[in-house]
């Protein structure tokens, strides 16, 4: 990444630079959003933009989410880097603001784009899946009403210190967390998603998850093409009882769950392959990527 979008220009990586009194780095007010782009265009912009504003709205960051520009901007960077496609971070930090807890509004906001390379995502991911792990740490409860895409990422950071201590890690498994009731949250960069009986389960918002922009596009899928799906409240041994289980993120799309491991115990998920559903609901899901929005 030799190229960082700073406010709305592209700049040497080494010049973009933040005041050390951004409320963004002393107490983590901040918002991101991470998308990727299919044949240079950024996928489901507009929806991300719409969380990001809202989550601006509430921490009292200025912030319009203008979809055009911010395109113009994506592909300036993108040609700097010289990137056909990408994976993106788009970040607004509230800006430099006095030392101590402010009760006002933010009035000079930071925005700032990273991007790099898509990873490499082998077919074989997508028919053969890969594990979720059991992780002991708790998922932490939001720190508003609703779980924002926020700059305090701790959690996140000791679950995958964690994840790194088991065998399934070698295997590129994902955590899963719970929270402090001992229901099923969210993976580290997640949401988490099964089948019983032919009805698709989520957990529900109230877990204290990310509203994740992908998760809601497999819902709207889900319910376009009949299948029946359900938010809810739920415990691991429902998950170890799934026909089909799968995670979804802006990156990675739809990911099938072949194997669960709880310590170092590991059991195996629709036959160790992606199941049927799943794999409807991917292809849905690619067809989707397809259509401008």
């Amino acid at each position: 990444m030799n190229y960082i979008g700073f406010n709305n220009r592209a700049v040497d990586a080494k010049d973009a630079v933040i005041s050390a009194l951004d409320h963004g780095f002393l107490y983590g007010m901040g918002l991101f959003e991470t998308f990727r782009t299919y044949k240079g265009e950024p996928f489901l912009l507009q929806r991300h933009l719409g969380r990001l504003a809202e989550g601006c709205r509430q921490l009292g960051i200025p912030f319009e989410g203008d979809a055009a520009r911010l395109r113009d901007w994506i592909r300036h960077v993108m040609d700097k880097n010289e990137l056909k496609d990408a994976y993106i971070r788009y970040t607004v930090t509230a800006g430099e603001d006095i030392l101590g807890l402010p009760a006002g509004e933010y009035s000079q906001p930071n925005q700032l784009l990273y991007m790099k390379e898509l990873p490499h995502l082998s077919d074989t991911l997508y028919r053969e899946g890969k594990g979720l792990q059991l992780l002991n740490l708790p998922r932490n409860t939001p720190e508003g009403p609703v779980r924002l895409k926020s700059l305090h990422y701790m959690n996140n950071i000791l679950a995958k210190r964690e994840l790194a201590g088991y065998p399934s890690a070698a295997d590129g498994a994902e955590g899963l967390m719970l929270t402090a009731q001992g229901e099923i949250a969210e993976g580290i960069v997640s949401n988490i998603f099964f089948i019983k009986n032919n009805v698709l389960h989520t957990p529900a918002i109230a877990a204290g998850i990310l509203p994740g922009i992908t998760r809601e596009m497999v819902l709207e899928l889900a319910h376009a093409s009949g299948l029946q799906t359900e938010e809810g409240l739920y415990q691991w041994g429902q998950l170890a009882e799934a026909d089909e289980i799968f995670f979804t993120n802006s990156v990675q799309e739809i990911v099938p769950v072949t194997m669960l491991w709880r310590a170092n115990e590991r059991l195996i998920v629709s036959g160790g392959r992606c199941g049927r559903l799943t794999a409807l609901l991917l292809e849905l899901y690619r067809e989707r990527t397809g259509l401008a929005e």
